[in-house]
């Protein structure tokens, strides 16, 4: 039986990627071109830039994803790219070679859910994962709890009122001036400091929701406060403690969310779960909890186009697929 191959695009943000997998989980293929360096220093991303930066880099990319895998273009069976959400730009450059190689190749276009895309990252680094399970997202521009009741059957139990966990990192670095991106250097100086020096505010939230813009601007305060009374800041412990407290509100609702919905299996996805307090703190109270934890190898934490790859082969399952009219969805929800 010869299996599918699925060619991934993914140019939500500032990543232009392309896999190729074969079947459900067997990546064959996995190039990232990162435009970190190019954005690195404007302290984020800029938009135009970005997509500009996709245009050169799309089909090199594609063409190296090709090569990687040992296959032919011609080969391909279908191709999965990401619609949204993200920079409308970003995506409309990935959208537009997709669907011009699916018009080309004659095969299945399938549209995918950048979010969706981040949770099957783990069906990739964990082949024995089914569901049902409970999923913790969490990126730059979103925060959320999601049931995922079967492969193509999501439920969404709660997300951030205002800012996501990403971006409060990334605001909180930059007030440090600490480059960007933000969130890693922010996990890396939080290790030198002490997490219990400064008890800032969490949240109180109902159900599964989040709320990240109270902590921002208390830490923002305590920083200002600090500069104009000429008080010494130890960076290290306002690091460490910001990051325990957007921690603890998400470790606390997403084990609260598996009791209540009875759910023994819990993964972590999205670009913040490369946040090594994070993981450890999840794997720590799943293990208390007797629950499964699944967590993505941090290269599939990321942005890339396997876990695009991945959603896509599952929603053709079910023949879910997109037509010539497909176009970029930048507030796209779950």
């Amino acid at each position: 039986m010869i299996k599918i191959l699925t060619l991934g695009i993914e140019t939500s943000c500032d990543e232009t990627a392309a896999a190729v997998l074969r079947g459900g989980r067997e990546i064959l293929s996995n190039v990232i071109s990162t435009q970190i360096p190019v954005h690195q220093k404007f302290g984020g991303v800029v938009p135009e830039i970005a997509s500009r930066k996709h245009i050169v880099n799309i089909m090199p990319v594609i063409d190296e994803a090709i090569t990687k895998a040992g296959v032919e273009l011609s080969q391909i069976s279908q191709i999965a790219v990401t619609y949204g959400p993200g920079l409308v730009g970003a995506l409309l450059v990935g959208v537009s070679a997709a669907k011009t190689l699916a018009y080309a190749l004659k095969v299945p276009l399938i549209a995918v859910n950048h979010m969706e895309g981040h949770i099957f990252a783990n069906f990739l680094s964990a082949p024995e994962l089914e569901p049902p399970f409970l999923a913790l997202v969490v990126s730059g521009g979103h925060s959320a709890l999601i049931l995922q009741k079967d492969y193509n059957n999501f439920e969404l139990l709660g997300q951030t009122r205002d800012d996501a966990a990403g971006e409060a990192f990334d605001k909180i670095a930059r007030v440090m001036d600490l480059p960007y991106p933000g969130g890693p250097q922010i996990d890396k100086l939080a290790k030198l400091g002490n997490p219990d020096a400064i008890d800032f505010p969490r949240a109180k939230v109902s159900n599964f929701d989040f709320s990240f813009s109270g902590l921002k601007s208390a830490v923002l305060n305590y920083l200002n406060s600090a500069k104009m009374k000429g008080e010494e800041i130890n960076n290290a412990d306002v690091a460490a403690s910001f990051q325990k407290a957007v921690v603890d509100a998400l470790v606390d609702k997403t084990i609260a969310a598996a009791e209540k919905f009875q759910l023994k299996k819990i993964v972590l996805a999205g670009g913040v779960a490369a946040n090594s307090s994070l993981e450890g703190t999840l794997r720590k109270n799943c293990d208390a909890q007797g629950l499964e934890f699944y967590f993505p190898s941090k290269i599939l934490c990321t942005d890339n186009a396997a876990m695009i790859a991945c959603r896509g082969y599952y929603q053709s399952l079910e023949k879910k697929f997109a037509d010539s009219t497909l176009n970029a969805v930048p507030n796209l929800t779950f």
